[in-house]
């Protein structure tokens, strides 16, 4: 029988404060249950594959309910009725996390755990472990170059670029190292940029012919070693999922509006993984990314 698949959306894990390596890991193993409105959240079957090759955490974020009700047949009177069902689960989202790549896969869960709300969640668990206190993290998505540099295509000018980006750990990509050594030298946890024209043609950027001599690795030697302007390295950044960006254009005449997490990166998998497996193939593709964008440790 085919396993059922599920769309696994590739995000890196961000984190800032007192929140490490470690740190995240020790928490995604054992974090405590939080009530987020009407339902409970858990971080379920959790496995440590740290000794593994690729190392890897694999969990499942539970959504519940505490006070659950079912409908069951009650035989003797031959009728239906509502039953108690403590701890009800309504959704639960396999992910893995690759401190390797600071990348973790998750499921979207129709209906249940989308793939906008498992970063929450995520995160509020993990912050939840050490009670909130001066630890913060962010999951932020990995843009798909192919669709955002279509997306691109379509604008006959860019009116406004922005992003908001933080210090990458352990990968940073090389057309935008420059801007990872500011941050660093800096010691910001978080950079902003912003750029605005509204007349005339334009912004005067280069972020899709740098993403078209990426994907088409038709770089040459002047072109790699020439600087990237910051903004369109901040762009970059935050589509390898250092942050997240927006351009706002316009196409025959109407504004539209790009947003690095339109293009969310995604593979295919089992609904219910062997946690390996999964972390296998969640490894492939992101190595797949590292070699797509030139990223190195």
């Amino acid at each position: 029988m085919k396993k059922q698949k599920g769309r696994y959306y590739m995000s890196r894990v961000i984190k800032m404060g007192g929140l490490t390596q470690d740190k995240l890991v020790a928490a995604a193993l054992n974090a405590p249950v939080l009530r987020i409105g009407k339902f409970d959240w858990a971080i379920t079957d959790a496995v440590d594959g740290q000794q593994s090759i690729p190392k890897f955490v694999f969990g499942k974020l539970a959504k519940y309910s505490s006070e659950g009700h079912v409908t069951v047949v009650d035989p003797a009177n031959k009728a239906q009725r509502e039953a108690l069902a403590p701890n009800l689960l309504v959704a639960s989202s396999p992910f893995v996390y690759l401190p390797d790549f600071s990348g973790i896969a998750f499921m979207h869960v129709w209906n249940g755990i989308q793939e906008d709300l498992f970063p929450k969640r995520f995160c509020s668990l993990i912050q939840a472990a050490y009670e909130n206190f001066f630890v913060e993290c962010s999951v932020e998505p990995v843009a798909d170059y192919r669709e955002f540099v279509e997306k691109l295509h379509s604008l006959e000018r860019i009116t406004e670029m922005s992003a908001k980006v933080h210090p990458p750990n352990p990968l940073f990509g090389d057309r935008w190292a420059k801007l990872k050594d500011y941050i660093v030298r800096r010691n910001a946890e978080e950079v902003a940029i912003r750029e605005k024209k509204t007349d005339g043609e334009g912004i005067n950027t280069q972020l899709l012919t740098i993403m078209q001599n990426l994907l088409e690795h038709s770089q040459t030697t002047s072109e790699t070693d020439s600087p990237v302007d910051i903004t369109d390295a901040a762009m970059l950044m935050a589509a390898d999922g250092y942050g997240h960006g927006k351009i706002i254009g316009e196409q025959r005449g109407e504004e539209v509006v790009i947003r690095t997490s339109d293009t969310h990166k995604s593979f295919l998998f089992a609904k219910e993984p062997e946690p390996s497996e999964l972390a296998k193939a969640a490894a492939k593709f992101f190595e797949g990314i590292s070699e797509e964008r030139d990223m190195q440790h």
